[in-house]
């Protein structure tokens, strides 16, 4: 009864914070202004001695809603700690070490420069819970914010600090194993010309590495431009190029990466997932032998955890949804496809750097390029389309659309699947279809996605 409630209620909020159109509703100075004293207000009845981080990505919004949310917190009487341009991970981390009470994100992460979001951490480091979320957003929709305004000396202060990118980078280097080295390493290394641009090289570069560096130059606009874990094939063209050992692109927060082996060929979530999670149960280091995935995920990786004796939990789609059922069965490694990446030991976020160490501890371990470890997953083709729509009309609200998917599983058998679902951050449909014959899955995506416009205009017309 009470989580259709919060479904029912929770407006601003999606699976990832508040997102839109930087300019439009939600992501309005005003309005961010009204977020801020919320968040403030919040913490503060919550708190007994609250402060609050605020981190960003490098789009040319962030400056705008950064100074905008300064402003809310700090009218309401709570301190404000500025991180600048950082990944999400990292402003994560700090609202632990730091002791605030929450830290906030601005970010719309792989989205366009145009677009931008606002999350929150709580003061572990987690995102927050649904309820909370609700709370926040009910005072955000008050319409006497100003009751909470405070005067003079108990008007908040903001601050910058300077060196949050040393802070998190040395967090990282002390993950990697101390008896391992980069040296030797050839680095292909894409920051999207998002947040990770200044402590991603710093990292891997201390370590040892050679690093050939893309997406290092942001300007506001350029973020996920052709660039970053969005367009992996231009990393493989790289490695290939630079004859580079490893090829790793991130978003635009930084909080999930892709791979591309030394062949120049993708290494995704699923691959990785694999090969590091066989490593931990090689090692006694997998708690119950599990890694928890989303539904997306390929069966491949099922079926390689299986001959190991591991297994896959399967979640919503969501890192938000991984990381609930990782904290519910205390599991330690989780990830999407995406290369959304979790190890819950050690960071409550998808980190993209953590895990590219993570990975690089692996090879030097086994002595092996990315290539050759990949050998334990063989994938089942598998092909996603993504449908502009301008509804999201329910599955249950299409009975028609509902007996075509009937139809293509039918036709796949237990060789494959369909899956069907909106986009928490974006009005589209997504069709995922997996099986045996990329020919003729590619065949069934183009049919269930024209299938589907037919059947949400067919509801909107009544």
């Amino acid at each position: 009864m009470g989580e259709n409630k919060i479904k029912k209620t929770r407006t601003l909020f999606g699976t990832d914070g508040i997102r839109g159109k930087a300019g439009s509703y939600p992501i309005t100075p005003d309005f961010a202004m009204k977020i801020g004293k919320a968040i403030g207000v919040y913490f503060k009845k919550h708190s007994p001695n609250p402060r609050i981080l605020i981190g960003k990505d490098t789009r040319i919004s962030g400056y705008m809603l950064e100074q905008a949310i300064t402003s809310g917190i700090c009218s309401v009487g709570v301190d404000v700690l500025q991180l600048g341009p950082l990944p999400t991970p990292g402003i994560a981390y700090l609202t632990r070490g730091m002791r605030a009470c929450a830290g906030i994100v601005i970010s719309a992460s792989h989205n366009p420069y145009h677009d931008n979001g606002i999350k929150i951490f709580d003061y572990q480091g987690k995102k927050l819970g649904d309820d909370v979320e609700v709370e926040i957003e009910s005072l955000i929709l008050e319409n006497d914010l100003e009751q909470y305004h405070v005067q003079g000396k108990a008007i908040g202060r903001a601050k910058r600090v300077d060196d949050a990118v040393g802070q998190y980078a040395v967090f990282l280097k002390e993950q990697f194993p101390r008896e391992y080295t980069l040296e030797g390493f050839r680095i292909v290394l894409d920051c999207a010309n998002g947040a990770g641009y200044k402590v991603a090289p710093k990292v891997f570069s201390e370590l040892g590495a050679e690093i050939l560096c893309e997406g290092i130059e942001p300007n506001g606009f350029n973020i996920n431009d052709e660039c970053g874990a969005l367009y992996p094939k231009n990393l493989g063209e790289k490695v290939k190029l630079y004859k580079a050992d490893i090829g790793i692109a991130l978003d635009g927060d930084a909080d999930r990466l892709m791979v591309c082996d030394d062949k120049g060929v993708l290494f995704d979530g699923d691959d990785y997932l694999a090969v590091v999670a066989r490593y931990l149960i090689e090692k006694k280091r997998l708690k119950k032998n599990t890694v928890v995935s989303t539904v997306m995920s390929n069966l491949g990786l099922t079926q390689s955890l299986a001959e190991v004796g591991g297994k896959v939990l399967h979640t919503k789609v969501g890192d938000r949804y991984v990381t609930e059922a990782m904290r519910a069965g205390e599991f330690v490694l989780g990830g999407e496809p995406s290369g959304h990446i979790i190890f819950s030991e050690i960071s409550t976020a998808g980190d993209g750097i953590l895990s590219a160490l993570m990975l690089l501890s692996v090879m030097c371990d086994k002595k092996q390029p990315v290539s050759k470890l990949r050998e334990v997953i063989q994938k089942m083709p598998q092909v996603t389309s993504s449908v502009n729509v301008k509804r999201k009309v329910p599955l249950s609200d299409m009975p028609a659309f509902q007996g075509e998917i009937r139809k293509v599983e039918q036709e796949l058998g237990d060789n494959g699947r369909v899956l069907f679902r909106y986009s928490g951050t974006e009005n589209k449909a997504r069709i995922m279809v997996e099986g045996p014959s990329r020919a003729k899955i590619e065949g069934h995506a183009d049919f269930l996605s024209k299938a589907v416009l037919d059947a949400i205009q067919k509801s909107c017309q009544n």
